[in-house]
């Protein structure tokens, strides 16, 4: 149906081109409303939960904008907050073994190491569980599958990875940047579930 629909967008005189570069304008709106609802700082999986399923509803070519985003990011906020002091915790708990690691504990590289890619790995994890939110999913089981999706798909875990880099990156290069490519991070996690999900 999404070929079907592709095709007649094709035969209409929309280049690839042209719905290529809308995708990307449109994950670039998505970042914007991804850092925006994530102010609260609690309500990132939430706005990351909405924004991806904004992106995958333009996949679909099915209807939506800013009043389904929001619609979304208030049902994914209901427990979704949840998850996001677990987050701030598990950082928090990270940057205790960075410091320890810097006073010259015992073992401390090796247990600083560990938190850095346990980090990585939970972010990643809450990405994938983000990415396949539902209205009505609870985010316990969703984190639970993108947990083991997570270590069993390693190339799609991989480039998650890679587009938090960028995100990185950009926010070291251009602080405004990195708010805008925050919709191609969703965007990322979107299409490594689709991937996934046809395997």
């Amino acid at each position: 149906m999404t070929e079907a629909r592709a095709r007649a967008r094709t035969e209409r005189g929309d280049s690839r081109f042209a719905q290529g570069f809308a995708l990307f304008a449109e994950c670039l709106l998505t970042g914007v409303w991804i850092a925006v609802a994530s102010l609260p700082l609690v309500s990132y999986p939430a706005a990351f939960a909405a924004g991806s399923r904004h992106l995958g509803r333009l996949l679909a070519h099915e209807r939506g904008g800013l009043r389904e985003f929001a619609a979304d990011f208030r049902a994914a906020l209901r427990r979704g907050w949840i998850v996001g002091v677990a987050g701030w915790a598990a950082l928090a708990v990270v940057w205790v073994d960075v410091r320890a690691v810097r006073e010259g504990v015992p073992l401390g590289p090796l247990v600083g190491s560990v938190g850095v890619l346990a980090l990585i790995g939970a972010a990643v994890a809450g990405l994938r569980a983000a990415a396949t939110w539902r209205p009505g999913a609870s985010w316990r089981s969703l984190l639970a599958r993108a947990g083991r999706r997570t270590v069993l798909d390693p190339a799609g875990s991989f480039l998650i990875v890679g587009g938090l880099a960028v995100v990185v990156c950009s926010a070291w290069f251009s602080a405004p940047l990195a708010v805008a490519v925050l919709g191609a991070v969703a965007a990322a996690a979107v299409a490594v579930e689709e991937r996934h999900r046809r395997r």
